[in-house]
């Protein structure tokens, strides 16, 4: 598959199919989460437009040669909410697994923390604030061998707090590196709300101190999301696009916890109920095997 394959096809429509998928990627991870009785649904919710946007607009990529050296790179830093990644990987086919047999499970062929043993992972992650550093290198890769290929990087809000990214955003903006970072600030992180830990802001103007131009979009809206990668697309060096998003969206329940469902498993009653709010009125915690 590519970012451009549905080109043909008029953005609105586009736009209108990413919306009722984006309700079944939803879907997707309440029941991983549930199947494995653990898991980080609420950062994996709040990402989910932003990677549906890229892997169905942006990235040059291809389930049946994942490995191929002039694929675009997604380094997905945030790597604790991979749900959302593997939904997207098993739908486009780069993983032929059952997630809710497989995610979290001993022996199982998805991680709690997405990995590069998956196909289609870029990034070993667990260890937050390394990401872009990472998309660094690959960038710089690029440069130095002429290869033809982009890198994407999906960052935390929460993980922006520490030290070693902003060496990386110096490094980016130093060395004017061509780099497509996405901050999900859902504004809560694993015990509590961002701003209550340590605040970021302005994250904006920060990152332009460095040397990055910024764009700040409604995360969980796609005529946002496009509008700023028209304007991105025609610019270089690096670029960080801000996307204020909700920590467990749409979800009710999990949006009002202090740190958005940052991890656990839903109960039964709590399964159901955020299948509800996803417009599954007849999903019963009954149908899927937790065992």
């Amino acid at each position: 598959m590519t970012g451009a394959q549905h080109r043909d096809e008029d953005l609105s429509e586009r736009i209108e199919r990413y919306r009722e998928t984006a309700r079944e990627v939803r879907r997707d991870i309440v029941e991983m989460v549930y199947a494995a009785q653990s898991g980080h649904p609420g950062g994996s919710l709040s990402a989910v437009e932003l990677l549906l946007w890229l892997y169905n607009e942006e990235l040059d990529v291809d389930p049946d040669a994942p490995d191929a050296p002039d694929r675009d790179r997604l380094v997905y830093s945030k790597g604790h909410a991979c749900p959302v990644l593997y939904s997207l990987l098993t739908r486009y086919g780069f993983v032929d697994a059952d997630p809710n047999e497989e995610f979290r499970r001993f022996g199982g062929s998805l991680p709690g923390h997405s990995s590069p043993k998956v196909p289609g992972v870029e990034f070993p992650s667990g260890s937050l604030g390394q990401g872009l550093s990472y998309a660094n290198g690959l960038a710089m890769a690029a440069d130095m061998s002429g290869d033809d290929y982009d890198v994407y990087a999906v960052l935390g809000d929460g993980e922006t707090q520490e030290g070693n990214l902003w060496e990386a955003a110096m490094t980016a903006g130093e060395k004017d590196l061509d780099i497509v970072a996405i901050v999900d600030r859902n504004g809560k992180q694993n015990d509590l709300p961002v701003v209550e830990t340590k605040d970021i802001a302005p994250l904006d103007e920060k990152f332009e101190s460095f040397r990055w131009d910024t764009w700040t979009v409604d995360g969980h809206d796609f005529d946002d999301i496009a509008a700023a990668f028209e304007e991105i697309n025609e610019a270089d060096g690096p670029r960080m696009l801000i996307a204020d998003t909700v920590k467990g969206y749409p979800i009710e329940f999990m949006e009002d916890q202090p740190n958005g469902y940052h991890a656990g498993a839903p109960t039964d009653e709590e399964y159901e109920t955020a299948m509800r709010d996803l417009g599954f009125e007849d999903a019963a915690a009954s149908e899927v095997s937790t065992e």
